[in-house]
C-alpha cells in the first residue's frame, strides 16, 4: 500500500507541482486514496441505502439531527470567525483543515435523507456538491492552503451557520412554524457563488502570485454551482409560487399535508410512520 501511495503521490506531484509542506502530517492529507475511498464509500451508500430502506419504515432521527445540525452550526461559526481574524498563516491552515474535514462530516446530510426515506432530496446537485467538495479541498489543502483559498471557505462557513441552524431548529416541531428563512438560504448561496467568481476574476485581472490554473478552475466550478443552484431555486420556489397563485386551495392543502418539515409525503391519506429507534 505504501508503494502504491508513493507512486500515486509522485504522479500527482508531477502533474500538480510541489506540495505545500506546511500540511504534512495532517489527518488524511498526506495521501489521496483515503479521501477518494471515502467518496466512493459515500456513493455506494447512496446507491445501496435506499434499496436497504425500501421495505422498512423511515427513522425519525429527530434528536440526532438536532445535535448534528447544532454541531455543524457551531463548527461553521468557529471557522467563519477564525478565518476572518487574519491571524498567522499556520492558524489559517488549521482552520482550513477543519473546513476540509467538515465536508466529510456533511456526508451525514445524505445519510439522514436515506434513513428518513426522503430520497427525492438526493438530487444530482446534492451528490455533485457533496462528493466534489471533499476531493477539491484535498487538493486545495495540499497545494494552496492560503491566499485566496480563505475567501470561499469564509463565505461558505457563514452560509452554513444560517443553513444548519435552520435545519437544526426545523427538526423541532414546536419551532418549525416560526422559521421563515429557508427560501433565503438558496439566495445566499447564489450570492456567495457570484461573490467568489467576482473575487477570483479580479485575481485573474490583477495577478497577485496565486496560481492562475487554480483561479480558472474555481471560476469554472462556481459556474457549475450557479447553474445547478439557480435551476433548483427556480424549480423549488418560482414555479411553486406560480402554482400557488393559480391554485391557492390545492397549494394550501399541499403545504400543510404534503410538505411537513419541507418534505413531500407520498401518501396524502395517511402519514408515514417514523421509527425513532
Amino acid at each position: 500500500m505504501e508503494t502504491f501511495n508513493h507512486k500515486l503521490n509522485a504522479y500527482i506531484d508531477s502533474w500538480m507541482g510541489p506540495r505545500d509542506q506546511r500540511v504534512r502530517g495532517m489527518l488524511l492529507l498526506d495521501n489521496y486514496p483515503p479521501t477518494f475511498a471515502l467518496t466512493v464509500m459515500y456513493l455506494l451508500i447512496v446507491w445501496m441505502g435506499p434499496k436497504y430502506m425500501k421495505h422498512r419504515q423511515p427513522y425519525s432521527c429527530r434528536a440526532v439531527m438536532v445535535f448534528y445540525n447544532l454541531g455543524l452550526t457551531l463548527l461553521s461559526f468557529y471557522m467563519f470567525y477564525e478565518v476572518n481574524e487574519l491571524k498567522h498563516s499556520r492558524v489559517i491552515i488549521n482552520v482550513l483543515w477543519w473546513y476540509y474535514f467538515s465536508k466529510l462530516i456533511e456526508f451525514m446530510d445524505t445519510f439522514f435523507f436515506i434513513l428518513r426515506k426522503n430520497n427525492h432530496q438526493i438530487t444530482f446537485l446534492h451528490l455533485y456538491h457533496h462528493a466534489s467538495m471533499l476531493n477539491i479541498w484535498w487538493f486545495v489543502m495540499n497545494w494552496i492552503p492560503c491566499g485566496h483559498s480563505y475567501f470561499g471557505a469564509s463565505l461558505n462557513s457563514f452560509i452554513h451557520v444560517v443553513m444548519y441552524s435552520y435545519y437544526g431548529l426545523s427538526a423541532i416541531p414546536a419551532i418549525r412554524p416560526y422559521l421563515w428563512w429557508k427560501k433565503y438560504i438558496t439566495q445566499l448561496q447564489l450570492i456567495q457563488f457570484f461573490l467568489t467568481v467576482t473575487q477570483t476574476t479580479l485575481a485573474v485581472i490583477w495577478p497577485c502570485g496565486f496560481p492562475m490554473g487554480w483561479l480558472y478552475f474555481q471560476i469554472s466550478y462556481m459556474f457549475t454551482l450557479i447553474i445547478l443552484f439557480m435551476n433548483f431555486y427556480i424549480q423549488t420556489y418560482k414555479k411553486k409560487s406560480g402554482s400557488q397563485r393559480k391554485h391557492p386551495q390545492n397549494s394550501s392543502l399541499l403545504s400543510t399535508n404534503g410538505h411537513a418539515n419541507g418534505t413531500p409525503s407520498t401518501d396524502f391519506t395517511a402519514p408515514k410512520k417514523l421509527r425513532v429507534d
